[in-house]
């Protein structure tokens, strides 16, 4: 289906987003969708303090190259980001000056976007919202439930068609009684061909980059790539790593790399005290990623919290096998038991340290899982957010 002429489409999210940076690029490169981003806060744009890695961060990638953005007018500080801040106006005005035909909206539960979807209904704007819940990230009382399922009725007043990240993303929608007609797939997806591409250029410096880490010999090596809080549940993996290696004869123990800060490390490294195969790295940024995906064969994400979990999409990109909680979103589409790897309960020590067993007992097996990690994350891509998009659009916008 092309738009002749171009749809206008306007994207409202809090922030620009080193994830979605590479997706509006692509997005904004079709040349029947006239795309413009309108951002609430420009935090991520310059060194800042992240909460959650307990550290100043600054992206080194682009974020504001290669689409139309702007960002909306605030009332006092564009920073912190919240549910209710910053404190922006003038929506409206932008939806009536660019002629949008669309409004696609980042996650509903933010004053803004609110702000927003009344905007355009009051313009006969069509909302499309994208928002990553799912049934297991939203655990609540029967009460909290009802509740939520009455907000959703008011809410879906608002919107035209919903966005999916994944199917526990779709069957939330439906729990709450958004038809299926209604909901388009447009998965979370991150720049497949970057990732790829920039861990097959470090394969050749793989031996040499063990080394510098002190990892022996062709041992296998694990990885963890988070921040490190509670959610993440970065010491179960610890304590399942010390019930599984211990066990082997130390010349045949594997490695794990902790990828990423946060308030738990000082008590993860305590943890991991007398394990001479653990290895803390601290934060990467994104141009280091795909270097150190490239000398793991597997990823564990042991969250038991994770609405989706795109360091799954970007460790399969790189060629790794993956680990996953039960409660990790990405595991439901993208986790293939006993192909790509493994998924477990989450927060059982015992099953994690047993499923680590497993996946390491034949390095042979758990490199082919790894190019089968490849295979299956090349149809969950930037292509598959188009056409999902375009769906959406085509269903919606009347001309």
């Amino acid at each position: 289906m092309r738009f002749d002429p171009p749809i206008r489409l306007a994207y409202l999210v809090s922030h620009p987003i080193q994830y979605q940076a590479p997706l509006l690029r692509r997005i904004a490169a079709e040349p029947d969708i006239d795309l413009t981003a309108l951002f609430c806060s420009d935090i991520s744009t310059r060194a800042f303090h992240n909460e959650g890695f307990g550290r100043v961060l600054q992206w080194n990638v682009p974020l504001l190259d290669g689409y139309k953005h702007r960002f909306l007018p605030v009332w006092g500080s564009r920073e912190p980001v919240t549910s209710w801040r910053p404190f922006t106006h003038g929506i409206g005005r932008a939806l009536s000056e660019g002629r949008f035909e669309a409004l696609w909206i980042h996650s509903y539960a933010r004053l803004s976007n609110i702000s927003a979807m009344l905007a355009a209904r009051r313009r006969r704007i069509p909302v499309l919202l994208r928002e990553e819940m799912s049934q297991s990230s939203a655990q609540r009382s029967a009460l909290k439930q009802g509740l939520k399922r009455l907000g959703m009725t008011g809410l879906d007043r608002l919107v035209a068609a919903y966005l999916a990240i994944g199917s526990a993303n779709r069957e939330y929608y439906q729990a709450h009684g958004v038809a299926a007609s209604r909901i388009f797939p447009m998965p979370y997806a991150v720049d497949n061909d970057r990732f790829r591409a920039t861990a097959d250029a470090a394969r050749g410096e793989r031996a040499a980059r063990k080394q510098e880490l002190g990892i022996r010999g062709e041992r296998p090596v694990a990885a963890l790539s988070a921040r490190l809080i509670e959610e993440k549940a970065p010491a179960d993996l610890i304590a399942a790593w010390r019930l599984f290696t211990e066990k082997l004869p130390p010349e045949r123990r594997p490695f794990l790399l902790v990828i990423g800060d946060g308030p738990l490390r000082s008590r993860l490294e305590q943890m991991a005290k007398g394990l001479d195969t653990v290895r803390f790295l601290g934060f990467r940024n994104q141009q280091e990623l795909p270097l150190l995906y490239a000398m793991a064969d597997l990823l564990v994400l042991p969250s038991i919290r994770e609405p989706w979990g795109l360091v799954v999409n970007e460790a399969m990109a790189a060629g790794c096998a993956i680990l996953a909680s039960d409660r990790v979103g990405a595991a439901k589409d993208l986790v293939r038991e006993g192909v790509n790897g493994a998924v477990f309960p989450a927060g059982s020590v015992p099953a994690l340290a047993q499923a680590l067993e497993r996946l390491f007992a034949d390095s042979n097996r758990l490199a082919e899982m790894g190019r089968q990690s490849r295979a299956i994350i090349e149809h969950w891509s930037f292509d598959e957010d188009v056409a999902g998009l375009r769906a959406a659009l085509a269903a919606t916008v009347r001309r």
